[in-house]
């Protein structure tokens, strides 16, 4: 192994650009959040379309993510994250200009494309220019810009519906409320574009698509030593002499590679647990807890400054307690909170109007146990899985692997969020929970087996 030395301070630099593509991807699955109860008078929409509404653009996501690493295998991880800028930019003013359901799916899906591509991209950048003793570390601030983009849409939702009087009521220039919520994410998404262009390419994909030269230019500028000798162990890393492409995924015997099955694995159950009902609908779930509009609103921005504080705690431990570790605590941690508000919420009592009520302690514990839940999942599952995502796989398919595993991940979440408004309305919130407390479980035995700790290795060094 070549012995290196880091410029730690450029390397900050561009990892703090390309996180902003994360803190897009949490405001823009954010926003969402406080422009329901907006969307259902605009459009008229019943709870089946409201929820199409809402998630459509994760429909976006997936193919974003399935798309984005072959794309970035092809033209380079920062040419994609451009495009993805461009298409952020787009989605968000169609969004608050839109007149009728239609016309407000193709932009969310549009901004849904922008956010799968995100979603991979980013990690995988990261990934691949930090250095392997900080990579944990570095990684993990893509989870803190997701939490921080979530917290800004919460608390920009919670302003301007609040100023207005509700999301319903006009904000200024004669727009609605919930319409301006969308377009604050213009300011991130122009500033993402510009900032993207004065960062590097990534020296790996530079390799593996015979660009050499290139590729120790670019480790010029993020090591002080041992950049033509990093190229050549790049190089040497490649199990196959061409170009990375899509059909290097597939394994005879079990049809995909076995760490490809185990990166589909990861990805399904950080989402299979339900944590983005909460970041998508968590106004509507306190109000039928009995909430009004502004204090579930106000939620939802505690809930953000939680998880903040989470992935910050995150960031100082998982270069120390390592990835496998920090998942397997946070399995523990879900399953015992998602339990505790399945319980809550299965004897909740139902007043004159239909209306959910949780009465005296149980209001208060279901919100004490939610935010743990939120705070776990963001000490563990919500940075550690895109971590070891971005380094467990080989330089050849990481590209291509990340992408399948986004496309998985994002599906999960559209199932998930699709489904939630009719599980409200079925087997009410306790049984959602109880089911979302299951996958948790499941979860631990699976990083148990599965899973195997990568901190502090080359990202050559990865197998499989």
């Amino acid at each position: 192994m070549t012995e290196i030395k880091n410029k730690n301070g450029f390397v900050i630099l561009i990892t703090l650009v390309a996180t902003i593509g994360g803190f897009l991807f949490g405001f823009d699955s954010g926003v969402i959040n406080g422009t329901v109860d907006g969307l259902k008078t605009a459009f008229n929409s019943d709870s089946v379309l409201t929820g199409f509404n809402v998630a459509s653009m994760l429909l976006g996501c997936a193919i974003g993510a399935l798309i984005s690493g072959r794309l970035a295998d092809r033209f380079g991880r920062r040419t994609i994250l451009i495009v993805a800028s461009v298409f952020f930019t787009i989605s968000a003013w169609g969004s608050g200009i839109s007149q009728v359901s239609g016309e407000f799916i193709v932009y969310r899906v549009l901004g849904g494309l922008a956010v799968g591509a995100a979603s991979v991209l980013a990690p995988a950048y990261i990934s691949e220019i930090a250095p392997a003793k900080v990579r944990g570390m570095l990684s993990s601030v893509q989870q803190v810009a997701i939490i921080s983009g979530l917290f800004c849409a919460f608390l920009s939702n919670y302003f301007i519906a609040g100023t207005a009087g509700s999301s319903l009521d006009t904000f200024a220039w004669g727009y609605e409320a919930w319409r301006w919520m969308f377009w604050v994410e213009l300011i991130p998404a122009v500033i993402f574009f510009f900032a993207l262009l004065f960062i590097p390419e990534s020296p790996r994909y530079l390799v593996a698509s015979g660009k050499k030269d290139q590729a120790i230019a670019v480790l010029k500028k993020l090591m002080i030593t041992g950049q033509e000798a990093k190229a050549m162990e790049i190089e040497q890393s490649l199990t196959e002499k061409h170009r990375p492409r899509f059909r290097d995924l597939i394994d005879a015997k079990h049809g995909l590679r076995p760490i490809v099955w185990v990166g589909i694995g990861l990805a399904i159950l950080q989402q299979i647990t339900g944590i983005n009902v909460i970041f998508y609908y968590g106004s509507v779930l306190w109000q039928a807890a009995g909430f009004e509009e502004s204090h579930a609103l106000l939620i939802n921005v505690i809930s953000g400054a939680i998880s903040i504080t989470a992935c910050i705690a995150s960031i100082l431990t998982i270069d120390r307690l390592g990835r496998k570790p920090l998942l397997l605590v946070g399995s523990v941690g879900m399953a015992l909170s998602l339990g505790v508000l399945a319980f809550v919420f299965s004897q909740a009592q139902t007043g004159e109007n239909g209306q959910l009520m949780l009465p005296g302690i149980s209001g208060i514990t279901a919100l004490v146990a939610a935010n743990l839940f939120v705070f776990v999942f963001n000490f563990s599952w919500g940075p550690a899985m895109w971590v070891l995502l971005g380094e467990m796989f080989p330089n050849q398919i990481r590209g291509s692997a990340m992408g399948v595993s986004g496309f998985m991940l994002w599906v999960t979440n559209f199932c998930i969020t699709i489904t939630f408004p009719i599980m409200l309305t079925g087997i009410g919130l306790g049984g959602a929970y109880s089911i979302y407390a299951l996958f948790a479980l499941l979860s631990f035995f699976f990083i148990w087996a599965f899973t195997k700790e990568t901190k502090g290795k080359e990202l050559e060094a990865m197998q499989g």
